[in-house]
C-alpha cells in the first residue's frame, strides 16, 4: 500500500512531482496542507534527506502544523527539516552570518510600535511636522523601499528632486542608523538583510542552496518582492521549487504581496508543471457556486472550478435591512435560532470588510446575551505590563537596544526623568554608541539611580544564561521590583495575572523545544502572529467569533455571516476607481464566501450612519455577480411594499439607483487605441491627457474593453500609473 493511496488524482500528481518547479493552484478547501505533508514524507520515503528539505508558509501556527502532520507520517526523521516561516528562517539564518554585515549575532527584533517610537523620534530630531509626515505614512514607505530592497542610499537617489520622498529618505536614512546602533532589525530587514547576506557573500548563499535541494513555499500568493527574490536564490542551483497558493486568495497587497509573483511563476520557470486542486472538501456546492461565479469576473487570474462530491447544500441566505441596527438584530436572532437548532456558538463566524461595522453588532449581542469573541490582533504582548517585561528581557538579550531602555529606565519609577534620558541619549549619539554603553563607560561619573539602574541590568544579563527560561523571567520580575510596582496599580490582579501568564509561557516553551536557550525564547515571542493562539476547535469557549475577512483567511466554520456588503462598504468607495484595487475586493469577498462550510448569510443595509452622516448605500456588485439559483433573498426596506417606513424618496430625498445589467464576460477584448465612448459625449482614447478628482492629471497610455466598460492605465504626474474603470473614474479632458 503506497503512502499517497488517500490522496485524489490531482492531489496525488502534485504529491509524486518532486523533481523540477512545481506550481500547485490550490483552490480553498481542497487540502493543500494535506499534499504538502504527504509530498514531504513521500520525498524522504524515496530517499531525500530531511536535513535538504526546507518547507516555508506565512505563520507559526501553519508551521507547527505542517510539521506535526509529516512527523506522524515519518516519525522523528522530520525534526531534522525546516519547516518555518519566511522570518524564524531570516532568523535562524542571520544568527549564524549576520556578524558578515556588521550586526552583532545577539540582536533584537522591534515590532510595529516600536518602529513607530522610533519613527516619531526621527521626525523630531529632522524638526518634521509629523501631521504632514505621519508616522504611519513614513513606515509604508520605508517598508516599500526595503521590499523595492532599496537602502537609504539607493532609496534616496530613486527619489531624488521629490520634496516630500526626499524628506522621508532622510527619515530613512537615520531611522536604519540608530536601528545599527541599537544592534536591531525590523521585520521587513529580517527579509533584507538575508537576501543582502546572499549577494554580497557567495559562500554562504552556496551553503545554504547546497543544504535546501528541495524547497516548498505554502500561501505562495502572499509573497512581496524581497520574499520572491530570497526564495529564487536559494533554488536557483536545484530548481527543485515547488510553490502552492490560490492568486484567487491573493488579498494582502496592503502588507506588500504581490500576486505577480504566483500569476508569472511559469515565466521564470517555463518548464513548471502545473496542477490545479479543484475538488473542495469544506463547503455545499452552492457555496461554491456562488464563491466561482463572483471570482470569475476578475480578469488577473490563472483560473479554476472549484466542486464537491457534498450534494448542493442549503441555498445561501441573502438579506437587507433598513439600516445596521436592524441588520445587527437579524443576525442575533439567526443565531440565536441556529442555537436553538443545534449548533453551537463557536460554529459560527461573523466577517467584516473593516472593524468599524461591529459596533452594532457588540450591542445587540450585548442585549440578547450572545457570547461572542472579537479577534482583532495579537492582544496579549500590546499589554503594557507585557511590554514593560518583554522590554527588560530585550535589553537583557541586546545591551544596545535603546528602545528598549528607554521603555523601562524609569519603570518602575527611579527619579530618572525625561530631561536626563535625552541628554544621556544625545550623549551616547556624540559618542557613536548605545545608551547603555556609555552609561557604563561614565559609570563612575553618572549620578546614583543612573548607577543603580546600571547595577541592576548587569546582574540580570549575567543571571540571562545561568538560569532556565521560566526562572530568569521570574527573576526579572521580581529583581526589577516589578512585582511590587504591580502591586500599586488599580488593575493589580489583572495585570499580575498577566506576567504570570508570561511565565508560564516561558515555562511551557522550555517544554516543547528541547535544551532551548534565552535567546531561543526571545526569538520566539518576537515572532509570535496575531492568529497563531487562535483556537478553531472551540472547545474552550463556545462563542460566536467576530473578525475581519483578512483575518479568517485559513479559517473554516460551519456557520458564516457576511456582514456590510453595500456597495461603498464592500467594496470599498476608495477600490472602485481603480481596476486592480476593485479586484484585490473580490477576492476577499471570495475567500469570505469559502470561510463557510454549510450554512452563508449575506447581509446589507439600505442606509448606513457612518461618521455620524446617515447615507444612503445600494447592494453591492458582488451580490450581483452571485447566480440566482444559489440563495434566498429577502429584503426590509423603505420601499418595500406593505412596510412601515417612508419612501426611499422621502428619507433620503432621492430615488434608488437602478444599476445596468451585468453583461457577462468570460473573454477580454483586445486593446484598442480607438476612441471608445463611455457616457454622453465623452470620449478618451491612448494619448489623451485627463483628470481625476483624487489623483489629478495624467495620460492615457492604454485603453481595453472589459464587458460593457473599459478599463484605462493612466500614468498621473504625482501618483504613478493607475488602472481605472471609465464608468466610476469620473475623467475629464484636461
Amino acid at each position: 500500500m503506497s503512502l499517497l493511496d488517500g490522496l485524489n488524482n490531482m492531489q496525488r500528481e502534485a504529491a509524486e512531482r518532486t523533481e523540477g518547479p512545481l506550481l500547485v493552484l490550490a483552490g480553498a478547501g481542497s487540502g493543500k496542507t494535506r499534499v504538502l505533508t504527504y509530498r514531504i514524507a513521500h520525498m524522504i520515503e524515496k530517499g531525500v534527506q530531511p536535513w535538504n528539505i526546507l518547507a516555508i508558509t506565512f505563520t507559526n501556527k501553519a508551521a507547527r502544523e505542517m510539521a506535526e502532520r509529516v512527523e506522524k507520517l515519518i516519525g522523528e526523521d522530520a525534526k531534522d527539516m525546516w519547516v518555518k516561516t519566511f522570518h524564524s528562517a531570516c532568523v535562524r539564518i542571520l544568527r549564524r552570518d549576520i556578524d558578515k554585515l556588521g550586526f552583532d549575532k545577539s540582536f533584537n527584533i522591534i515590532d510595529a510600535d516600536d518602529q513607530k517610537t522610533l519613527v516619531k523620534e526621527c521626525l523630531k530630531e529632522l524638526n518634521l511636522d509629523d501631521k504632514i509626515f505621519t508616522p504611519k505614512g513614513v513606515m509604508a514607505e520605508i517598508s516599500s523601499a526595503k521590499d523595492s530592497l532599496k537602502l537609504p542610499v539607493e532609496y534616496a537617489k530613486s527619489v531624488s528632486g521629490d520634496y516630500r520622498l526626499e524628506k522621508i529618505a532622510r527619515v530613512y536614512e537615520l531611522y536604519q542608523e540608530k536601528l545599527k546602533v541599537s544592534n536591531c532589525l525590523d521585520f521587513d530587514d529580517l527579509i533584507i538583510q538575508t537576501v543582502r547576506l546572499f549577494m554580497i557573500n557567495r559562500d554562504v548563499l552556496e551553503y545554504y542552496q547546497n543544504k535546501f535541494r528541495y524547497i516548498l513555499v505554502d500561501e505562495y500568493q502572499d509573497t512581496n518582492n524581497a520574499q520572491n527574490i530570497l526564495i529564487m536564490l536559494l533554488a536557483k542551483s536545484h530548481r527543485n521549487l515547488c510553490v502552492v497558493g490560490d492568486d484567487d486568495q491573493s488579498i494582502y497587497k496592503f502588507r506588500g504581496a504581490n500576486i505577480e509573483n504566483i500569476l508569472n511563476f511559469e515565466k521564470m520557470f517555463p518548464d513548471a508543471h502545473v496542477v490545479r486542486l479543484e475538488q473542495n472538501y469544506r463547503s455545499t456546492q452552492n457555496i461554491l457556486d456562488a464563491a466561482n461565479s463572483v471570482i470569475r469576473n476578475n480578469l488577473g487570474r490563472k483560473g479554476k472550478n472549484l466542486w464537491t462530491d457534498q450534494g448542493e447544500g442549503e441555498k445561501i441566505l441573502i438579506h437587507r435591512e433598513m439600516n445596521e441596527q436592524e441588520e445587527a438584530s437579524y443576525i442575533s436572532s439567526e443565531i440565536g435560532r441556529l442555537y436553538r437548532d443545534g449548533y453551537k456558538y463557536s460554529d459560527i463566524a461573523i466577517l467584516y470588510r473593516n472593524n468599524s461595522l461591529t459596533r452594532s453588532l457588540e450591542t445587540m449581542f450585548m442585549r440578547d446575551n450572545i457570547p461572542y469573541e472579537l479577534l482583532a490582533g495579537r492582544k496579549f504582548y500590546d499589554r503594557m505590563e507585557i511590554r514593560d517585561m518583554v522590554a527588560y528581557l530585550r535589553l537583557a538579550k541586546n545591551p544596545d537596544d535603546d528602545m528598549s531602555l528607554k521603555r523601562i529606565i524609569n519603570t518602575p519609577g527611579r527619579k530618572i526623568g525625561k530631561t536626563t534620558v535625552d541628554t544621556i541619549s544625545e550623549t551616547a549619539y556624540r559618542e557613536g554608541t548605545s545608551v547603555f554603553k556609555s552609561l557604563q563607560s561614565h559609570k563612575d561619573e553618572i549620578k546614583t539611580n543612573l548607577r543603580e539602574f546600571v547595577d541592576l541590568m548587569e546582574d540580570i544579563i549575567d543571571k540571562k544564561n545561568s538560569l532556565k527560561v521560566d526562572e530568569f523571567v521570574n527573576y526579572v520580575y521580581e529583581k526589577t521590583g516589578y512585582r511590587e510596582h504591580l502591586e500599586k496599580d488599580e488593575k493589580a490582579e489583572d495585570r499580575q495575572a498577566n506576567v504570570g501568564e508570561l511565565i508560564s509561557g516561558a515555562k511551557t516553551f522550555l517544554d516543547t523545544m528541547e535544551n532551548a536557550t534565552f535567546d531561543e525564547y526571545m526569538d520566539n515571542i518576537a515572532l509570535v502572529s496575531d492568529l497563531d493562539s487562535y483556537d478553531e476547535s472551540g472547545e474552550a469557549k463556545d462563542k460566536c467569533t467576530l473578525m475581519t475577512m483578512h483575518s479568517a483567511k485559513g479559517l473554516e466554520f460551519p456557520v458564516v455571516f457576511i456582514l456590510g456588503v453595500d456597495e461603498g462598504i464592500f467594496p470599498s468607495f476608495m477600490s472602485i476607481y481603480d481596476a486592480s484595487e476593485l479586484e484585490e475586493e473580490r477576492r476577499l469577498c471570495y475567500v469570505g464566501i469559502t470561510r463557510a462550510r454549510k450554512k452563508l448569510y449575506i447581509t446589507g443595509a439600505f442606509s448606513r450612519t457612518v461618521y455620524g452622516k446617515t447615507s444612503p448605500y445600494q447592494k453591492s456588485r458582488f451580490l450581483e455577480e452571485i447566480p440566482e439559483t444559489v440563495y434566498e433573498y429577502s429584503e426590509k426596506s423603505p420601499f418595500t411594499r406593505n412596510s412601515s417606513f417612508g419612501s426611499f424618496e422621502d428619507d433620503f430625498g432621492f430615488a434608488p439607483i437602478e444599476r445596468k445589467p451585468r453583461i457577462e464576460t468570460t473573454t477580454l477584448l483586445p486593446k484598442k487605441e480607438s476612441k471608445m465612448e463611455l457616457t454622453g459625449n465623452i470620449t478618451f482614447k491612448v494619448g489623451d491627457r485627463v483628470k481625476h478628482k483624487k489623483f489629478g492629471a495624467g495620460l492615457i497610455t492604454a485603453a481595453e474593453n472589459v464587458g460593457n466598460d473599459v478599463r484605462y492605465e493612466i500614468a498621473f504626474d504625482s501618483v504613478g500609473t493607475k488602472n481605472l474603470l471609465g464608468l466610476y473614474a469620473k475623467l475629464e479632458k484636461e
